[in-house]
Formats: C-alpha cells, structure tokens, sequence
C-alpha cells in the first residue's frame, strides 16, 4: 500500500523540551506519534475493514500459491505375465 506523510507543527521550545524527555526514555516523538496513530486507527476503523486492508496489503509470498500446470505422471511400464 502506498504511504502518506502526516505533518505536524509545534512550538519549538515546546518540542526541545519533548525531545529532552524522550531522550531519557530512550524514543522519540517519531515512535510515539507512529504509536499513537497506531492506536487511533485501531480504534477508529471497523475490524473488518482493518482485515481487509491487511489482506490486501500481505506480500505475495504469503498469498495462497496455485498449483503449478506439471507434466502428467508416467505411466509404469507395463508388466509382462508368463501363462502357465
């Protein structure tokens, strides 16, 4: 799925101080934005329609494989019987 970019704006003096804060909690307002968005779109988008983006959105690898067209199996070579 393509993604979006979400811009923010805040006080610079405002931000220095988080930043300080995070620093010692070892994050950043990065992470905890992601996080936060994280949350407000689980609990504001119907479950169903989250199962569905995810699905649409999975890697081919993990997308149910179709059968390959194989060649068709051999037939066994037929066997000889000696009548008595």
């Amino acid at each position: 799925m393509e993604k979006m970019e979400l811009t923010l704006t805040m006080e610079s003096e405002k931000m220095e101080a988080l930043n300080f804060w995070l620093r010692k909690e070892n994050t950043t307002a990065q992470k905890k934005m992601h996080e936060a968005l994280a949350l407000l779109y689980e609990q504001t988008v119907p479950e169903a329609v989250r199962e569905y983006l995810d699905s649409r959105s999975s890697p081919v690898r993990d997308r149910p494989r179709r059968p390959s067209k194989a060649a068709p199996p051999k037939s066994p070579a037929p066997v000889e019987v000696e009548s008595l």
